[in-house]
């Protein structure tokens, strides 16, 4: 028994799909930075005592996926929570990774042969003169059931290009929803600690508003007795005057937060209520992790999603370098057709075919070599990009550590003056009590006393956002839980 040379074509072709290698680079992940610290010069193990705390860098230590817990307030659980469930921005980006998903479900269907039934019932008239015939024209019916069986050999692997540019989307919209959610979270907790920083100055403004009138007070009773010249009234009420202008803008910034948090919780402003806190009831974290510079690249999900662009791009190249190769595809058809339906399913309607098609680009203008070339300048363009987000998370992480030490010297001059100021104004209000000391004095402490208490609410309050903003740098530790925020059943990994 011989072998039809067309099947032995066809079996050739198949082993040399089956066996051939794709065209195209293979992506290969690029190395980390061999650099063992993020700052130039050395990197800090340590701030300086600031309010009692000081914090240490740990160098190579775990960051907790639930770094906000740290700051030991129940209230950023409750928030993130409803966050979690809720966020319209989470949402979006949990259903574009289903679509990814299920875009790269159907990129692997190329992988196997496509079959397709159809029936098609027409009516038709017949003219042999189509043909060079003279006989009469006839009209008929005709039935036609038939199956067709179609298979592309990927011999030059560009269908495997193209579904490992698929699954490199994937990867990439995997990252998305986690980097979405590492934002959510921080900016929850930096609008709290914002929002309770608000309430400090604000009650701070009312304190010193309170003083001021009793010493107002004070002196319109002086002024009656002609011990001061009524200019002291005068002064009094426009100092008082100035500080009460400082409260709208600051209810003001209150509110915002307010609405900012119901935003971010997935809420209309006027269906939430956001959740009341004071800085004195958040703790800072004094141990911080600061993981490795060669693991934040296998970290950050910003980094990690410009690196799933990057083996997208690499895999398109290979997918152009194959449309300059021919295309072969198997393809068969069964059927049966007849005149009369009833006739359909007999021996003598049934017909096939069986065959193998070979498509070679010849000439197409320069079309398909420029668009590889296209495509590797894209590739270009995504290694730059990732480049750059590396450097960015980088001086990000940098930024932050230098920050925490300014943050901390800051904060103990702050404390000082503080407690300076504050004392100096028990000891002038004492005085001006018994008039010991004059309205310039008053006025001096007051606005001495209000200065220093606002910035010492701002400064302790930029530790905390400093300290959130370190851990979000890092990535968040978002690969150290087992909870599921991106939406999908797949690995992290």
């Amino acid at each position: 028994m011989q072998t039809s040379p067309l099947i032995m074509g066809l079996c050739t072709v198949l082993l040399f799909c089956i066996i051939g290698c794709a065209v195209g680079p293979d992506f290969v992940r690029p190395k980390p930075p061999t650099v063992d610290r993020y700052t130039g010069g050395a990197q800090p193990t340590e701030t300086i005592m600031a309010d009692g705390q000081t914090q240490r860098f740990e160098q190579g230590a775990k960051v907790a996926a639930d770094w906000w817990r740290l700051l030991n307030s129940s209230k950023f659980d409750d928030v993130i929570k409803d966050a979690i469930t809720n966020n319209p921005n989470l949402e979006a980006a949990q259903a574009s990774l289903r679509q990814s998903q299920e875009n790269l479900r159907a990129g692997y269907g190329i992988f196997y042969p496509q079959l397709d039934a159809g029936f098609d019932a027409t009516r038709q008239k017949f003219s042999s003169a189509r043909f060079g015939g003279s006989s009469a024209s006839s009209i008929f019916n005709l039935y036609t059931i038939a199956a067709t069986v179609n298979y592309a050999l990927d011999v030059f692997g560009g269908e495997r290009r193209a579904v490992e540019s698929l699954k490199a989307g994937v990867d990439f919209q995997r990252y998305i929803v986690i980097g979405t959610y590492l934002t959510l979270t921080g900016n929850i907790v930096n609008t709290i600690i914002a929002r309770a920083a608000y309430d400090a100055e604000i009650k701070a403004t009312e304190e010193i508003v309170g003083l001021e009138k009793e010493q107002l007070s004070i002196t319109e009773v002086q002024a009656q007795a002609g011990v001061v010249p009524y200019v002291n009234v005068l002064s009094l009420q426009s100092q008082m005057a100035a500080t009460e202008a400082t409260l709208p803008p600051l209810l003001q910034r209150l509110s915002q937060t307010g609405h900012l948090l119901a935003t971010l919780a997935g809420h209309l402003p006027a269906e939430w209520t956001p959740p009341q806190i004071d800085l004195k009831d958040i703790t800072l974290p004094v141990d911080l992790p600061i993981s490795l510079p060669s693991e934040l690249v296998r970290q950050r999900p910003d980094i990690l999603a410009a690196e799933a662009q990057l083996n997208s791009a690499s895999a398109d190249i290979g997918v152009a370098t194959a449309a300059l190769f021919p295309s072969f595809n198997l393809g068969g058809t069964y059927g049966m057709n007849s005149n009369q339906i009833e006739d359909l399913f007999k021996n003598t309607s049934s017909f096939w075919s069986l065959g193998a098609n070979i498509a070679a680009p010849l000439f197409h203008g320069g079309t398909l070599s420029a668009k590889r070339r296209a495509a590797i300048e894209a590739y270009n363009q995504s290694s730059a990009s990732y480049r750059q987000t590396v450097l960015s998370a980088f001086a990000q992480v940098a930024d932050n550590l230098r920050a925490l030490e300014h943050d901390a010297r800051t904060l103990r001059a702050q404390s000082e003056a503080l407690i300076a100021s504050e004392e100096a104004l028990k000891l002038v209000d004492a005085n001006y009590k018994t008039g010991l000391a004059n309205y310039l004095q008053v006025l001096i402490a007051n606005n001495q006393y209000h200065q220093a208490k606002v910035r010492y609410i701002q400064t302790l309050a930029q530790r905390f956002q400093d300290t959130v903003a370190l851990f979000v740098a890092l990535g968040g530790g978002w690969w150290n839980t087992e909870e599921k925020v991106i939406g999908d059943s797949q690995s992290n990994n």
